[in-house]
């Protein structure tokens, strides 16, 4: 009786273990002062495995509950089948995933970068080394993920982004429009350092995969998607660019980051 008592609770314990999970937690920035509403989408984990993590950034206006129910709504069915712990951070409405010279509390590239990565490498049984971690996002995330991937290229090996907001000097009524000046400040007098092309010069020798797609009828971000690929080409920095039908809906990022996912799957599979 006792054998049999026993042997249920070793299969219950792995049943506990190994069960796939949408995990909903607060996770604390030290630098913000304040708790992020984060959601962690695991496979079945298995006892003495570890994983890839992917971060994932929605765009403006959206959140973690939004992108699990509209933008990538079978990317719980991924999770299982490519074997990867998605990590999907709540970067306020409009927050453009910066470190704000303005707002004290809004300083998510650091809490992404660092903070939320140092949480995850703790508490989930994540692989450690950047050639297993990767960071995508779309429109406000496609820059986010662009930003601190790469200002992060130590940590990340692989950064996506999809129709990316990448050019704030050619977004016109947009910088106003999106809440752009209440984080950066007016556009005028924004540090070079906010301009994605300023991270040109550290893509060279960063050591990272690149995947950057665009919509073509994706008016106000399909001349900035094309520049910076025409920037990256002429600095000589491999990267994938792609264009395909669609412009700047739920439609296109869907299936454009679907595709990105089996591309970071083929990375961290190498």
């Amino acid at each position: 009786m006792q054998k049999l008592i026993s042997m249920v609770f070793v299969l219950t314990v792995f049943v506990q273990v190994s069960a796939q999970k949408i995990i909903h937690q607060e996770i604390f920035s030290p630098k913000m002062n304040k708790k992020i509403k984060t959601i962690i989408i695991t496979p079945n984990l298995q006892p003495n495995t570890t994983y890839p993590s992917v971060y994932i950034l929605h765009g403006f206006s959206g959140n973690p509950d939004r992108i699990i129910k509209e933008d990538i709504p079978d990317l719980v069915k991924k999770a299982q089948e490519y074997k990867v712990i998605y990590i999907l951070p709540d970067g306020n409405y409009s927050s453009w995933y910066v470190d704000s010279p303005i707002v004290k509390d809004s300083q998510y590239q650091t809490f992404i970068g660092k903070e939320l990565v140092e949480f995850i490498d703790k508490n989930y049984p994540v692989k450690p080394e950047k050639k297993f971690r990767g960071i995508m996002g779309w429109s406000m995330g496609g820059y986010g993920a662009t930003n601190i991937g790469v200002t992060y290229n130590k940590t990340f090996g692989i950064v996506g982004s999809s129709c990316g907001a990448l050019d704030f000097s050619s977004f016109g009524e947009g910088y106003q429009k999106y809440m752009l000046y209440k984080v950066l400040g007016p556009l005028e007098s924004l540090n070079p350092n906010y301009f994605t092309d300023s991270k040109i010069k550290q893509m060279e020798g960063a050591g990272q995969q690149y995947i950057f797609d665009c919509g073509t009828e994706d008016t106000q971000m399909i001349g900035m998607n094309r520049n910076f690929h025409k920037k990256l080409t002429e600095a000589k920095i491999q990267h994938l660019y792609t264009e395909s039908l669609g412009g700047h809906t739920p439609e296109y990022w869907s299936r454009s980051l679907s595709e990105q996912l089996v591309l970071f799957d083929r990375f961290f599979r190498q």
